[in-house]
């Protein structure tokens, strides 16, 4: 099994699906990934949370990841979301993520049947020993219900060193803490909440998995490696000169939406979603325009 040499740090991208007439649109997903390239990005994230996962069949969703390893050509790294609630499902994702080219996992929390953290346990146990892919767990409990405990995960990385990592998603930096105490010192925790990249990589966070980035790359690329030299002055002034549009993308609608609008309104794909999510209403696209052109982004 793969030693833990390697460390997920800096900055990752949940990327945005994008959809044109039922189907994923291709050549926008591309110009999406070479923007984050261009941006300086560490790596993307296909098929999250904000790549409404939830709306692909097995087919598509395979086919984005292949796609995104295709298209990113080696220039990043590409961590595929291939976390399920069924634990059969996730070893099948995440088989063929390894055999499409993907770099690492995310394994999200399994939602909606409420494990007890000996079920997760055996869930991702059951996951790390079908592949040799580094695994970054993934705790959302807004989402989930429930979250991956400090010693739950602490004992995933004793035993599989494999899994190497986690977002952090449940808004809370004393739960960085927690993790900080509970983990091996090389055992990756990336912030999972844009607005709290300064506070988490300050308590020893090691990186973001990000939404804005869709939008900004190059933005959210230089407070996550101001806040990792440990130039927090620095970062702080990026922190406060954006966090409007961060805590916008977040709070005017739920996430995907906003952020796919915004990049649509930018003209890189269109505002086409998956039922059950729907397009914001025009009150919020107004609002969400108005947010955009105060940052000159359109």
């Amino acid at each position: 099994m793969l030693a833990r040499a390697m460390r997920f740090s800096g900055t990752y991208t949940a990327l945005i699906t994008p959809f044109r007439d039922g189907a994923v649109d291709a050549p926008a997903f591309k110009s999406l990934i070479e923007r984050q390239i261009a941006g300086g990005v560490d790596g993307i994230v296909p098929c999250g949370t904000t790549g409404e996962s939830p709306t692909l069949d097995t087919t598509e969703h395979l086919d984005v990841i292949r796609l995104a390893v295709e298209f990113a050509d080696g220039r990043c790294e590409v961590l595929a979301g291939t976390g399920a609630n069924s634990t059969a499902e996730a070893i099948e994702l995440t088989e063929s993520a390894e055999e499409l080219g993907a770099t690492g996992s995310l394994q999200v929390c399994p939602y909606y049947n409420k494990p007890s953290q000996e079920g997760l346990y055996r869930h991702f146990k059951a996951i790390a020993e079908s592949t040799e892919l580094p695994i970054m767990l993934y705790s959302v409990p807004g989402r989930a219900v429930i979250e991956i405990s400090p010693e739950t995960t602490a004992r995933l990385a004793a035993d599989f060193p494999n899994i190497i990592a986690i977002k952090e998603a449940g808004g809370s930096v004393d739960r960085v803490n927690q993790l900080v105490q509970a983990l091996p010192e090389n055992f990756g925790i990336l912030c999972g909440d844009d607005p709290l990249t300064l506070p988490f990589i300050s308590c020893g966070a090691t990186g973001l998995v990000s939404v804005a980035s869709n939008l900004i790359p190059d933005v959210i690329a230089r407070l996550v490696r101001a806040c990792l030299n440990g130039s927090f002055d620095e970062a702080l002034v990026i922190q406060k000169r954006y966090y409007p549009l961060m805590r916008g993308l977040m709070s005017l609608d739920v996430n995907p939406v906003p952020i796919k609008t915004a990049v649509a309104l930018q003209g890189h794909c269109t505002t086409e979603f998956r039922l059950p999510l729907v397009p914001m209403d025009a009150d919020r696209t107004a609002k969400l325009t108005a947010l955009l052109e105060s940052f000159s982004l359109i």
